[in-house]
């Protein structure tokens, strides 16, 4: 492997370790709860030693070679996996297959078109809104089918900024459009997701998700949430009192630890209740004064928003959101996804 190759690659490991190790020691503890979900620090450290232990043999020159043959692995290969170390034709079978099936996603990715759009799901208003801080942003929400045909809804921030954020989600995109056409279950998905992510050496930080199978059927939510703000359930409840639920992660933010084993939960929905979807760039607006927008007035904002449709309520928190900041530019990508039960 020529050395140009092992010094970008090298490059990419530094600036994903760096990041990983700013992010493990600076980010306050409530932030870091959330994009963890059931996880540890512990887990972080077991990825930051994987980026030692690879960052040591980019050292030495040692990255990529083959533990069988002693000749470096393919070039794209190791971009895809920096751990890898075995060379393709030395592969059991079964490793071979599940490395084509990886190959054949990535060509499909390249392949896929980013198209979006609010789809007509029966009982169930929809709206969004979607605002980079810059002129490229890490911000993503999408919808589509799972393979029952159940409807999917997503929301993600890539946990960096700029074109490299931009360029990471339409990839990020493009993957959840192939993986939820053949899978039932929002957990399994972004199980695959961080499979094929962490090793990446274009993922320098990580992604945090909010993915959702909606049946109108059933009028059930199954979701898995990877590390995202939690999104809020408001049910206003006989006699005019009103109900608060929190859907907290279920598992960590994409490629931001090593094995993990993501859960799916179920919540039942009932006609009259909201549910809000957001980025960082929502709690985390700031006043002239620098206070934090915060999930309180969130809650407070949804109480005076029961009856109003969706395109309203993502209207109306632009314009709560616009007097709190007092017109001062966004210091990060905001994006609203409001679905309201109407049957």
């Amino acid at each position: 492997m020529n050395t140009r190759t092992l010094e970008r690659i090298r490059g990419s490991l530094l600036e994903q370790r760096q990041h990983l190790a700013a992010w493990l020691y600076n980010t306050p503890p409530h932030k870091k709860h959330i994009q963890l979900g059931p996880a540890d620090d512990e887990a972080v450290h077991t990825h930051l030693l994987v980026l030692d232990a690879a960052l040591a043999k980019a050292e030495d020159n040692t990255l990529g070679l083959c533990e069988v043959c002693h000749d470096y692995v393919e070039a794209s290969r190791l971009e895809m996996d920096y751990t890898a170390c075995v060379c393709i034709d030395h592969l059991a079978d079964e490793e071979k297959r599940r490395l084509e099936s990886d190959l054949e996603l990535s060509q499909k990715v390249q392949q896929a078109l980013l198209p979006q759009q609010v789809p007509d799901i029966p009982g169930l208003e929809l709206a969004a809104f979607s605002q980079p801080a810059h002129i490229v942003g890490g911000d993503y929400f999408d919808f589509f089918h799972f393979r029952d045909n159940t409807h999917g809804l997503v929301i993600a921030d890539v946990v960096d900024k700029g074109m490299a954020a931009s360029l990471l989600m339409a990839s990020l995109q493009a993957s959840l459009r192939i993986l939820v056409a053949e899978s039932d279950s929002p957990a399994e998905v972004a199980q695959r997701l961080n499979s094929l992510f962490i090793h990446n050496i274009r993922l320098t930080q990580f992604v945090t998700l909010f993915l959702g199978r909606y049946d109108h059927a059933t009028r059930t939510l199954q979701y898995c949430n990877a590390g995202h703000n939690p999104p809020l359930v408001y049910r206003t409840q006989p006699g005019g009192s009103d109900h608060i639920q929190w859907l907290q992660p279920t598992g960590a933010a994409i490629g931001l630890v090593e094995e993990f084993q993501f859960k799916d939960n179920t919540i039942a929905l009932c006609s009259g209740d909201t549910l809000l979807l957001y980025t960082d760039g929502v709690p985390e607006a700031r006043s002239p004064a620098d206070e934090e927008f915060t999930p309180t007035r969130l809650v407070d904002f949804m109480r005076q928003s029961t009856d109003h449709a969706a395109a309203e309520i993502v209207r109306d928190l632009r314009r709560v959101l616009q007097d709190f900041t007092q017109g001062r530019p966004l210091t990060d990508d905001t994006t609203i996804v409001v679905g309201r039960l109407t049957a």
